[in-house]
């Protein structure tokens, strides 16, 4: 007799007869309530730009942290839990630190994506170093690096599985963003006009207003390496951006639309 899909859901490595890991995909949709993150790879290098949701006037945006670096040349951009995500920028750091001194090279964008995904995958995982987590991370992360392979953009979710992306949306309007995306990105691409194409595209799915205050925009490039936007740098951008609706890609279908919900556990996400 098969149980129920509320029985199958309780635990996190029990399949149901369907093949499936509820609590995994439980993990995946909570990745749709965090705030939207948008990388694009180029040949110049990759930009990534992230929502920073501001809940409260009362609220010091430099302490919400959406993209961070992981080492000079791999930086890095999150949606979801985000306390998950920093055990997982953590164990990022660490294998990239423990790789430069064995080996005394730079560790590969791939190589790093796939260790964070190696603790991804260890739920419900015991063993002698330790007992196993409750529950998958509910994080999604984007991985933005410089290598011997040129520019690099991986995507990793909650389930392990990480892979490499020229252009791609996480979070509540990645949706909708992603199939703008979709649209204006070309391998010629600029990196000048991918930033324009990620902050037009970011503009149109967030709720509140874009400002210089509650987004964050990183570059990475052979040359300079990790570059995190100023203030100053994030509000000429803002200026510049097309006004009109009809100059930018559309960022959402019928299909596509994303619903508001912003619940308590993640509403900082």
């Amino acid at each position: 007799m098969f149980l129920t899909r509320s029985e199958y859901d309780r635990g996190v490595n029990t399949f149901s007869p369907e093949g499936r890991l509820f609590q995994v995909e439980y993990a995946i949709e909570a990745i749709k309530l965090g705030s939207t993150a948008i990388g694009i790879a180029t040949s110049e290098g990759v930009i990534l730009a992230v929502e920073k949701r501001i809940t409260s006037p009362l609220m010091e945006p430099t302490t919400v942290e959406k993209i961070v670096e992981v080492d000079k040349h791999i930086g890095c951009a999150v949606s979801g839990l985000m306390a998950d995500s920093r055990t997982m920028i953590d164990r990022a750091r660490v294998e990239c630190q423990n790789h430069w001194f064995i080996y005394n090279e730079k560790m590969t964008v791939e190589s790093a994506a796939q260790a964070v995904s190696n603790l991804a995958i260890q739920f419900g995982d015991s063993d002698d170093d330790g007992s196993a987590m409750s529950r998958p991370f509910g994080v999604a992360i984007l991985f933005a690096g410089i290598d011997e392979k040129g520019p690099q953009l991986f995507h990793m979710d909650p389930s392990g599985t990480f892979v490499q992306f020229d252009a791609k949306a996480i979070g509540s309007g990645s949706e909708g963003a992603q199939q703008s995306l979709q649209e204006v990105y070309h391998k010629s691409m600029t990196l000048k006009e991918a930033t324009t194409s990620a902050l037009t595209i970011l503009k149109q799915v967030m709720e509140e207003k874009l400002n210089e205050t509650n987004i964050e925009v990183m570059t990475m490039t052979p040359g300079a390496f990790f570059h995190m936007f100023s203030k100053a740098e994030l509000q000429k951008i803002v200026e510049n951006l097309p006004n009109a609706r009809e100059e930018a890609p559309k960022p959402r279908s019928d299909s596509g639309a994303t619903p508001s919900i912003k619940p308590a556990a993640i509403s900082s996400g």
